[in-house]
């Protein structure tokens, strides 16, 4: 069946708001070093107006990032997530048109604003994140368009989106109208604390077969399944789902599909600047692949090879051709 989109990603619309700051800026503001904070919108139009004048403003959030490098790959891509009508919503979807993803959710005009990461750099490198969530938390089962669904080889879910009731159900939805059309659907764990919060529910999403793929990194899987031992957790997973990708850091990456385990090495990266978006980009050139018809082994090379140009720079959307890279590679796409 011809399909219209190879992959569409469903998750959190946030906005990076980026700046320089120096270490007694954190200590005034109280904030613990190299973590994500939640705020809420006072405080977070209260930190917006300390933030230094000159603040860079670049579209994040997971699954908007695996579709900017679908799409940046030369794949095509499609983003449902919500922003509000205001002036991050509209960068949002200006960002969006810019990397050539579709993207047609309908915009928030009653409620919170669009969500936004304060990100505050300081000289060594790190990152301290105040987030809040705002509009992408309204995301409801009618933004989610058959037809749309319908057209994408693989439907890709954030783990991260899983906290709002509505947005459950928008997910659950999503996977219907997959398996309707005879696609695939999928889910990302995310972050250990969404898996420590929802791992009956995520368990479920697997075993039922509501999400035909599974995305983590070792400590999610090893989460998932309560076990300190990655064999385990492997052995495990093998049996719940139909194919799962997990992502090893400087290790590599492994697939299990049908009871078969294929693992690759990672890409020599000579310095290592931010890992922000690292399991994003995995997720591109997996999905990609697969929504290729190419095999296990190839969709973690390409997977590994998007990763590891996204960890050479500060930022979690590729900045080089991730297409000509992995022809240069010999990795179809």
């Amino acid at each position: 069946m011809t399909t219209r989109f190879d992959a569409l990603t469903i998750g959190n619309a946030i906005v990076d708001v980026i700046a320089p700051v120096n270490e007694e800026f954190l200590v005034d503001e109280g904030m613990t070093k190299s973590i994500m904070h939640l705020v809420d919108a006072e405080r977070s139009a209260d930190l917006y107006a300390k933030m230094p004048e000159h603040k860079a403003m670049i579209s994040g959030g997971s699954a908007a990032n695996t579709a900017a490098g679908v799409a940046a790959l030369g794949g095509r891509a499609a983003f449902v997530g919500k922003v509000a009508n205001d002036e991050l919503g509209q960068v949002f979807s200006s960002d969006l048109e810019k990397a050539g993803i579709f993207y047609e959710t309908g915009l928030l005009n009653d409620g919170p604003a669009t969500a936004r990461s304060m990100i505050l750099l300081t000289d060594d490198g790190e990152r301290t994140m105040n987030t809040y969530l705002g509009a992408c938390q309204q995301l409801t089962e009618d933004d989610i368009v058959e037809d749309t669904i319908a057209a994408a080889a693989i439907t890709y879910m954030e783990g991260y989106l899983w906290d709002p009731p509505l947005a459950k159900r928008a997910f659950v939805k999503a996977a219907h109208f997959a398996h309707k059309a005879e696609r695939a659907a999928a889910i990302t764990l995310s972050d250990p604390f969404c898996v420590n919060r929802f791992r009956n529910e995520f368990l479920d999403l697997i075993r039922s077969k509501t999400m035909d793929y599974v995305f983590a990194n070792i400590e999610e899987l090893k989460s998932l399944y309560q076990t300190d031992d990655l064999h385990e957790a492997v052995q495990q997973i093998a049996q719940d789902a139909e194919v799962a990708a997990v992502t090893m850091g400087a290790r590599g990456a492994m697939a299990i599909a049908h009871g078969e385990v294929v693992s690759v090495p990672a890409f020599p990266v000579e310095n290592v600047v931010d890992v922000t978006g690292a399991g994003d980009l995995f997720a591109s050139g997996f999905l990609l692949a697969n929504a290729r018809g190419q095999g296990m082994s190839e969709a973690l090379r390409l997977g590994c090879l998007a990763a590891s140009e996204v960890i050479s720079h500060i930022g979690a959307r590729p900045v080089a051709n991730l297409r000509e890279l992995a022809k240069g590679e010999g990795i179809a796409v």
